[in-house]
């Protein structure tokens, strides 16, 4: 039977391996090394080096920093995914919407190419705005999700109409939101004194990409400088960096960890992060970031190290992403 409903959005996350054990993390690991989009090297050498040498010793250390983060329901990333998704159509539902709202993961499950393709051909949508829940555009994330929906409908014989929101980086609502979660936990924290200093950290990549085209360092920048003038703040008092760096090449900087050691060695007491490029805590967040960083400031010196939350699926959230893609229903 064909769903009277014709319009559906499908929000699009990273992905998680679906438990956090050796055994699941390599089949996810393998899935998102091996995406041309995310490393550009020889991939001939590029595959024996994974197999050799990075799965098998990466997976057991992957899968313990996993364990540390994991929810009784699963993984943070897909949990709070779900729960952005529920609340988004509850949200479609109560102003009477005719909208289906379904997620899906670029690595691991729910798989991205299954869950399109049956929106259409299942399920009978006919038109489909596709979110990335990347703020920033990146080849290595949005456009990676663009080259699977092609390689879905080069499956398909009937074809939806389709819509992929590229990016919302300068999106005022997106700011304000960022914002707004900021300027909350500092009224329940209290807010910044002159040794204290916010840190907006956003995902690393190599610079090479960048000096190719890629405007995410671009985007980056212009999304942090909203972000500082809805707070109303001093450009000396917010910090950016640049986390996860993978490997020997030289990535964006400045990188995460040297600011903070500078930081410390400055005579910051307190810093205050959250990580604006990331719509929904996940490893990289609640792990590097939370604890690893913390350990990083703490131990050079910092007084007081504060990890905001990303927005996941708040209200500021539901509305910033219904509004994001009602203009494309």
């Amino acid at each position: 039977m064909v769903n009277k409903t014709k319009t559906a959005v499908l929000l699009i996350n990273l992905g998680s391996p679906s438990a956090p054990t050796a055994q699941a993390v390599r089949p996810y690991l393998r899935q998102f090394l091996s995406d041309r989009r995310v490393v550009e090297v020889n991939p001939i050498l590029w595959n024996l080096i994974l197999r050799l040498a990075i799965l098998p010793f990466r997976s057991p250390v992957s899968a313990k920093r996993y364990e540390s983060v994991w929810l009784p329901e699963g993984s943070p990333l897909i949990v709070y995914t779900e729960r952005l998704a529920k609340k988004l159509q509850k949200a479609f539902d109560e102003e009477g919407s005719a909208v289906k709202v379904a997620f899906a993961m670029r690595y691991g499950e729910p798989d991205q190419d299954r869950i399109f393709r049956e929106l259409h051909e299942k399920e009978g949508f006919d038109n489909i705005v596709v979110l990335p829940l990347y703020p920033q555009y990146s080849a290595t994330t949005t456009a990676s999700v663009a080259d699977i929906l092609g390689a879905s409908l080069a499956k398909m014989r009937s074809q939806p109409h389709w819509h992929l929101i590229r990016d919302y980086h300068d999106n005022p609502e997106y700011a304000r939101a960022i914002a707004a979660s900021i300027k909350a936990y500092w009224k329940t924290k209290g807010e910044l004194g002159e040794k204290d200093r916010l840190v907006l950290s956003f995902h690393g990549m190599p610079k090479r990409y960048c000096d190719l085209g890629d405007p995410y360092d671009r985007q980056v920048r212009k999304s942090a400088q909203m972000i500082i003038d809805e707070l109303g703040i001093a450009p000396e008092e917010a910090v950016i960096a640049y986390q996860s760096r993978f490997g020997k090449e030289e990535w964006l900087q400045p990188y995460l960890t040297p600011q903070l050691e500078r930081l410390a060695a400055e005579g910051v007491e307190r810093v205050d992060i959250l990580c604006p490029g990331f719509s929904i805590d996940c490893l990289e967040t609640l792990e590097e970031v939370s604890d690893e960083a913390r350990q990083t400031f703490l131990s050079k010196g910092g007084k007081e190290y504060n990890y905001i939350e990303c927005l996941n699926d708040s209200s500021d959230a539901v509305s910033l992403i219904k509004n994001l893609v009602s203009k494309h229903l």
